[in-house]
């Protein structure tokens, strides 16, 4: 299946604004930097850990936010800086945060694909299930032994990296409790996990998991997201809390900064 034109375009124009020089000055929070050897993914991985103010006084076990496209260059320092404001105006409970700095971003964040246009857009496919190895088998037993943390754990992710965070809720849901996605790129493997959606949520663990993802007006994506909006409703999944977020008058290049505060807020809090 050929990806449509709009899609391309929308790629095309994103692409545009990096290249004229399109930036956000955030600025780099106070943080640590480990590198994590991985046997899954056969390489060293940089990771970057923020820790809310109140660690530093604090005995207690924190929650974990993790994030692929976790570099200092990357969306680490506003997600970073996002937690220190929510956390400050008392809407969401203190959080560490750590980001996982990309290498081979399309292979890491894709599955298999038999669609040759997708081969295109990432030549280097099918990590998924390696990084997702890493991050449950290499990272997250690391970061448990250097810090307090108490076993409550999310995931965020944008575009491909939105993509990433659906195929674990829908593959390996047991990863974290909390998923939350931005624009996920669900047009991968020709909407694999969109049209499977019924079929996969069958097998979701019994225990309570959050799941928060939003469209923009990016149509290759809107479609598979309002359609597992749709999936969502017509189901009843007892233990599954989710939201839809429908953005069209956002794009895809603006979607992750206009909606991750509601989105943090909402997957946050136990009460939401």
């Amino acid at each position: 299946m050929k990806k449509s034109a709009l899609f391309i375009l929308t790629f095309v124009f994103a692409l545009s604004f990096i290249s004229k020089g399109m930036s956000y000055k955030d600025t780099i929070p106070q943080h640590d930097s480990l590198v994590v050897t991985s046997k899954f993914v056969n390489e060293d991985r940089v990771v970057n850990i923020w820790l809310p103010i109140s660690y530093a006084n604090s005995t207690d076990g924190f929650p974990v936010l993790y994030m692929p496209d976790g570099g200092i260059k990357e969306d680490f320092p506003h997600i970073a800086n996002t937690l220190q404001k929510l956390i400050a105006e008392n809407k969401i409970p203190p959080f560490i945060l750590v980001g996982i700095e990309n290498t081979v971003r399309g292979r890491d964040l894709t599955g298999v694909s038999i669609v040759e246009d997708d081969k295109k857009y990432c030549p280097i496919t099918d990590g998924a299930k390696d990084f997702r190895a890493f991050i449950a088998k290499e990272l997250m037993p690391e970061i448990n032994k250097r810090y307090n943390t108490n076993g409550y754990k999310g995931i965020i992710g944008e575009s491909l990296a939105g993509l990433f965070v659906m195929e674990t809720f829908f593959l390996a849901p047991n990863t974290f409790d909390f998923y939350i996605a931005m624009d996920p790129s669900l047009w991968w493997n020709d909407y694999y996990l969109e049209k499977n959606a019924a079929s996969l949520l069958e097998n979701l663990p019994n225990k309570d998991i959050k799941l928060w993802f939003a469209g923009s007006s990016a149509e290759d994506i809107s479609n598979g997201t309002r359609k597992l909006e749709t999936t969502l409703k017509n189901g009843v999944y007892e233990n599954l809390m989710w939201h839809y977020s429908d953005e069209p008058k956002e794009k895809h290049h603006t979607i992750f900064r206009a909606t991750k505060e509601k989105a943090l807020i909402w997957s946050l809090n136990s009460d939401k």
